[in-house]
């Protein structure tokens, strides 16, 4: 079912390439392209490589019509459905087969030597991707015999998620985070939005304001303040300081 899903892919295609009948091969020395009659090919026409899966299969094909002449199917390169000649890098030995068994080594060669190098690297090129993936499907299969492990909740099992240092719990709003070590704190404003400020005081503190000490009464009939006005105005001359502080030194004498 799986070779019926796979698809054809088109590797190479050279317009031009010879087939040769050539003869069987005397030793292992391997093949030489000087023993076939080179100016006299036995077959012309279009050579297409085309890949179905892991194999690759070379096609030797009507220029016209497109009809095909004969296929060898390549199972592995290098290897015994694809043989280079030991005296020329333009002409290849391959083994072609029909739909009953039967098999036959042919040679074939091409004119410039860029078709034969490209000839040469599309099968080099399709080996390498069949060697990758048969080790990624080995790879493949030695991950699946591996025990696996049970990953999934038990039952009853929570998980708990910390999203930036906040958690939230279920019914609240999450609280703010109060700032940490030395800061300012205001108070809120009063009501309104207006602060009153008292105003200033209006008693006003006089300079070099000195208060007279009470003047006591006199035992000699008069008042005090009168012979303290007597005393002030008989010495015109002095100070009114001077003679009120003379006057208390006399009061304190008598």
């Amino acid at each position: 079912m799986a070779a019926e899903l796979e698809y054809e892919s088109v590797l190479c295609v050279k317009p031009d390439v010879s087939v040769y009948r050539i003869p069987p091969r005397a030793s292992n020395r391997g093949y030489r392209a000087s023993d076939w009659k080179l100016d006299q090919p036995d077959w012309t026409g279009r050579l297409r490589i085309t890949s179905k899966g892991k194999i690759a299969y070379i096609k030797l094909e009507d220029k016209v019509s497109g009809e095909l002449f004969a296929q060898a199917p390549v199972e592995q390169y290098p290897g015994i459905a694809v043989e280079t000649v030991t005296d020329s890098s333009r002409y290849f030995v391959i083994r072609i087969q029909d739909g009953t068994g039967r098999s036959a080594f042919i040679g074939i060669g091409f004119t410039d030597r860029g078709d034969a190098f490209d000839f040469n690297v599309s099968l080099q090129d399709h080996f390498k991707w069949v060697k990758q993936e048969s080790e990624i499907s080995k790879e493949s299969q030695e991950m699946d015999a591996r025990p696996k492990l049970d990953l999934g909740f038990k039952e009853g099992q929570t998980i708990k998620l910390s999203i930036g240092n906040i958690t939230t719990k279920k019914g609240g709003a999450s609280k703010p985070r109060t700032a940490k070590g030395g800061g300012l704190s205001l108070l809120p404003p009063p009501p309104g939005g207006k602060v009153t400020i008292p105003p200033p005081s209006s008693s006003v503190a006089i300079s070099n304001h000195v208060t007279p000490p009470p003047i006591p009464k006199s035992n000699h009939g008069g008042s005090d303040a009168a012979r303290f006005q007597t005393r002030h105005h008989s010495h015109p001359t002095g100070s009114s300081s001077e003679w009120h502080w003379q006057d208390i030194k006399d009061r304190l004498e008598e």
